[in-house]
């Protein structure tokens, strides 16, 4: 039994529990001692009469993150960390901790802290973001397993780009070029001939040397791909994932987030769109000005994206903006990106891809890429590819919102940003 299952134990119940030591104090002939499991945070209490005396010096020695066992009693007492407490009958060392580095002069440096982020990921902001992150994960598999979706992988080694060209991180791979990959989206337009319907959530790589609060080197991509699917049904398979997502972390997780003193409003359907001449006019408005043909800065969609109180799409982006794949009618593809509100920006990109075999070989060369590096995926069109739509979400961008985070890196376990790669 953790501590989570506790919370709806009877008073009076006998409790054996395990954990760490993540607070102590005392109060006249009482002593105290917050228990974290992971699960949650519980009230562990020293009486003298009750607890056996060698346990009650353990519980008045002990340090902070030792890890401990217990035995006691469960009572309910409104005073307490969510309402309840465990009296304790005998108290046992796992592990004892060193004195811990973690102190309130500490905590106010951000590169303390992720300089030890194998020690700070225990606090209960951190554990409370990850905790929230895995729900989105989980509640993402669970909406696409019951919507017919099958879940792939794809190569994380690649010999071709699937975005821009600047962002690739290049390997030796026994003598020739390689790179991490930027998304499994080829491969997954790939598998739709096979499966119909596609998911996966693996990592993806970018090479911007980006500071911005939302840019990691690395991250995670839940990419999903659809045969017979047109870029409406692709804009409204997105709203009703996030919308199934969200709802899952504000029943599962509402500990967590008020642990994060985050009120967080599940994102209702439909999404509202704007078209990318809106949304330029609106930067422009604001004093950013960018070209018309260039894909939006995060300067702008910062400042477009407070204009929003929910998710919203950013559609008909002009060719010049976008990857070879995307169908296009006279210049405008048929693709958007998903704009989280109050200033956090892109959360996700999508689009109907290109199925004819010669446009998109008209495409490839048109955007001079090596034709022969792409072989295998213009083949596809030459064997029965339809119409067909897909997006890929970030895990840690979508968490940076939900949780109401300054910066991305605080929704990844250890982030990896162009000036961090430790722990």
């Amino acid at each position: 039994m953790n501590v989570r299952e506790i919370l709806t134990t009877k008073e009076g119940s006998e409790i054996k529990l395990n954990g760490w030591v993540a607070n102590k104090s005392s109060i006249g002939s009482l002593t105290f001692i917050l228990l974290r499991d992971g699960s949650a945070y519980i009230q562990l209490v020293g009486k003298r009469g009750f607890t056996n005396d060698e346990s009650l010096k353990i519980m008045q020695d002990v340090s902070l993150e030792s890890a401990i066992t217990i035995d006691g009693i469960l009572r309910d007492d409104v005073r307490a960390p969510n309402g309840k407490e465990v009296l304790v009958k005998d108290i046992k060392v796992i592990a004892n901790a060193d004195e811990w580095p973690i102190t309130k002069s500490t905590v106010t440096s951000v590169k303390f802290l992720y300089d030890n982020r194998h020690l700070s990921i225990r606090g209960k902001k951190a554990s409370s973001i990850l905790k929230i992150r895995s729900e989105f994960i989980t509640a993402s598999v669970e909406y696409f397993t019951k919507h017919g979706f099958t879940l792939i992988s794809a190569p994380s080694i690649v010999g071709t780009a699937v975005e821009g060209g600047s962002t690739l991180f290049e390997l030796n791979y026994f003598g020739r070029k390689a790179y991490l990959s930027q998304s499994a989206q080829l491969y997954e337009e790939a598998a739709i001939c096979a499966f119909g319907k596609v998911f996966v959530i693996q990592p993806a790589f970018r090479a911007e040397k980006s500071k911005t609060a939302k840019h990691l080197t690395e991250f995670i991509m839940i990419e999903a791909e659809v045969a017979f699917n047109t870029q409406e049904d692709n804009l409204r398979l997105q709203e009703d994932m996030l919308n199934y997502v969200t709802s899952k972390i504000a029943e599962n997780r509402a500990y967590e987030l008020s642990l994060l003193g985050r009120k967080f409003n599940i994102p209702e359907k439909p999404f509202d769109r704007i078209k990318y001449d809106e949304a330029r006019d609106i930067a422009i408005r604001h004093g950013i000005e960018f070209a018309y043909g260039d894909d939006i800065p995060t300067e702008a969609e910062r400042v477009i994206s407070k204009e929003f109180e929910k998710p919203f799409f950013i559609t008909n982006y002009p060719l010049s903006a976008r990857s070879f794949y995307h169908m296009a009618i006279n210049n405008i593809t048929s693709s958007a990106d998903m704009i989280a509100p109050h200033g956090f920006g892109e959360i996700a990109t999508g689009g109907q891809r290109i199925h004819d075999y010669n446009t998109l070989l008209s495409r490839i060369k048109e955007y001079n890429l090596d034709e022969s590096s792409f072989k295998w995926y213009i083949d596809l069109r030459k064997y029965g590819m339809p119409y067909h739509a897909g997006f890929g979400i970030g895990v840690e961008r979508c968490i940076r919102w939900i949780c109401n985070l300054k910066h991305i890196r605080a929704a990844s376990l250890f982030p990896r940003t162009i000036t961090r790669v430790y722990p």
